[in-house]
């Protein structure tokens, strides 16, 4: 696991969009130019990110706890709620009457930032917190060992405390949802403009917990708003058309022609659930201000989201049933997360979600998520403005349950460029019951498009495979590739996915660039199954942009993925034995020293 390790040794959104004036647009994040695009030795650029990361921050001497601004323990009880996306089980939460200790850290924060910086300690025991965790410059959020923050499961708390007032709607928090801008409910941990700030804890005791399966009196949890439990009175959620949202995008954007209005609003009602009317606005030119979601919608915020923050420090702690993503970076530089355990199994519970940041190390983290372990985002539809992600590394880490292990998209409609993964346990311990759907996974579609470029991943072991069987995506009706055919949503252990999802977009527009993607020394194992012994449904899938899903007006823009390396891996037996990979819209794959399935291969792959 330690071949190849780069020694880190100690690290002890929107710019402009204030509360007054919210819009999209400004600048990107400022990026170091770097040696070259294509370096001659792309692991001495991995190098130089690790470098950036020896010297650890620097906070002022003085402990705020959180005690002496009147916060109290409290007692804690076990109720029937949701261990996992519907899957009943019991779960612990607060006792009836429990303290809310949310003015308590609230006032530690503002008691350390006003004196200039320090850490703000949570001690030991069991804390309710109606309200978000807000971090300021230069302070330290530091959990003791034992201490166990529970955020309250009643999204009204996080409606009350935002800089915005929008009224019903509730005080809301300049955020981002599935990479779109919005004012919505606050993250439970947030930071906006602040420069260097830490979240530690002491060990993976040091708990925060989002409670996203504990149902509030009885009826919803947060979970409840991905998609209803069959039965549930009330059936509103992410995926149903929201009646709060108008029945025309004209409404809130009266400038858009007759095409524009058929493009995004396609030929359902579809566009009005409120996980499709978000990036509606977007592609309406709708600004910020103006997407307000909170209360009456049903968009779940991010457990810990940062936006245009530097100088990061994340470690030492466990996040437990988030809403939503666990930990969202946006527009961030030189953001470090290391020994962070990620222990929920919601739906969307992805892991780590870097978006438009630059200078990121992940080290040392395990991952045990109801989908993405890794996913990183650049910007959806027209929120572009902070540019691409660049220079990541992500070392000695583990993966057990999820969708994907290292993803890289969906949403990259900016760009996801030099990004490095190394001395990677894909350990899939779970294999038998919640299995990970594939190990490497890179995926985008004609709406999302963005470039994909300079990715690299070495030294790589998958003790237990990935999922053996098939999980085939949906075309649009008249695609060239038939109906459950492609096994791209899960199944390989290498995807390159260029037609994600292709049903959920209606504006498809905007055609991925996918090139310079190297793989080495990826060994996969095998697990036995009631139907033979596999280490995964089939090896490789790549498929490429399909020209039939774009409805812009520049086909020359669709190009074939290009300049793939897979070189010295062993991907084990894979169950679809005739068929070792997928290719679609392919120019150059090439294989060296590669065996599945006992057979060694040395060739390119074209088609």
């Amino acid at each position: 696991m330690n071949k190849h390790s780069i020694d880190t040794r100690r690290r002890a959104l929107l710019r402009g969009a204030g509360a007054a004036g919210l819009a999209l647009g400004g600048g990107g994040i400022a990026l170091p130019a770097l040696a070259g695009d294509k370096p001659s030795d792309p692991w001495q650029q991995a190098h130089a990110i690790a470098k950036r990361f020896k010297t650890p921050l620097v906070f002022r001497k003085q402990d705020f706890v959180i005690t002496a601004h009147g916060a109290r323990a409290c007692k804690v009880t076990t109720v029937k709620g949701f261990i996992g996306h519907h899957e009943p089980g019991m779960v612990r939460t607060p006792a009836a009457g429990a303290h809310d200790c949310y003015p308590a850290i609230a006032a530690a924060i503002a008691a350390c930032a006003k004196a200039g910086g320090g850490r703000v300690i949570i001690p030991a025991g069991a804390w309710l917190c109606k309200g978000p965790i807000v971090l300021r410059s230069n302070v330290h959020v530091h959990l003791k060992s034992g201490a166990h923050v529970f955020f309250s499961n009643d999204p009204d708390d996080f409606a009350r405390y935002g800089e915005v007032d929008c009224g019903p709607n509730g005080k809301l928090t300049l955020s981002r949802w599935q990479s779109n801008d919005c004012l919505n409910y606050s993250p439970l941990v947030y930071a906006h403009k602040q420069n260097n700030i830490a979240l530690t804890g002491e060990d993976w005791t040091s708990i925060l917990d989002g409670q996203g399966g504990v149902p509030v009196g009885g009826g919803d949890c947060w979970w409840d708003w991905k998609v209803k439990r069959t039965g549930a009175k009330e059936l509103m959620s992410q995926v149903a058309v929201n009646p709060a949202n108008p029945p025309s995008i004209l409404t809130v954007a009266p400038h858009l022609t007759p095409a524009q209005v058929k493009l995004i609003e396609g030929e359902s009602s579809r566009w009005r659930h409120d996980e499709a009317y978000l990036p509606s606005l977007s592609e309406a030119g709708v600004p910020v201000g103006k997407r307000v979601f909170g209360r009456g919608h049903y968009l779940r915020p991010c457990m810990i989201e940062f936006i245009d923050c530097t100088r990061v420090l994340l470690k030492g702690y466990q996040v437990n049933q988030a809403p939503f993503w666990l930990h969202h970076p946006v527009a961030c530089r030189d953001l470090e997360m290391r020994k962070v355990h990620m222990d929920s199994m919601g739906p969307n519970s992805d892991g780590f979600d870097p978006e438009a940041c630059d200078n990121v190390l992940v080290e040392e983290c395990t991952f045990n998520t109801g989908d993405d372990c890794i996913a990183i985002k650049a910007g959806k539809n027209l929120d572009t403005q902070h540019g691409p992600t660049r220079n990541v590394l992500i070392q000695n880490c583990i993966m057990n349950s999820g969708h994907g292990g290292v993803t890289l998209g969906s949403e990259m409609s900016g760009g996801i460029e030099h990004v490095y993964a190394q001395d990677i346990e894909f350990r899939n311990v779970n294999w038998a019951t919640s299995p990970l759907s594939t190990a490497i996974r890179m995926k985008t579609n004609m709406n999302r498009g963005g470039f994909l470029k300079h990715f690299y991943v070495r030294n790589v072991t998958i003790p237990n495979g990935v999922q053996t069987t098939p999980q085939f995506y949906n075309p649009l009706p008249g695609s060239p590739i038939a109906p459950k055919t492609v096994s791209s949503s899960a199944g390989a252990v290498v995807t390159i996915d260029c037609d994600y999802a292709p049903t959920a977009d209606n504006v498809r527009t905007r055609p991925p660039v996918v090139s310079n993607l190297h793989i080495s020394n990826v060994k996969v194992g095998n697990v036995k199954t009631r139907a033979g012994t596999f280490s995964c449904y089939q090896a490789i899938m790549l498929l490429g942009p399909v020209a039939f899903d774009y409805n812009g007006n520049d086909p020359s823009l669709i190009v074939p993925i290009t300049d793939i390396t897979i070189t010295d891996c062993d991907f084990g037996t894979p169950a679809n034995a005739d068929n070792p990979w997928f290719a679609y819209n392919v120019k150059s794959a090439t294989l060296t020293n590669v065996t599945i399935g006992g057979k060694v291969y040395n060739t390119t792959v074209t088609a």
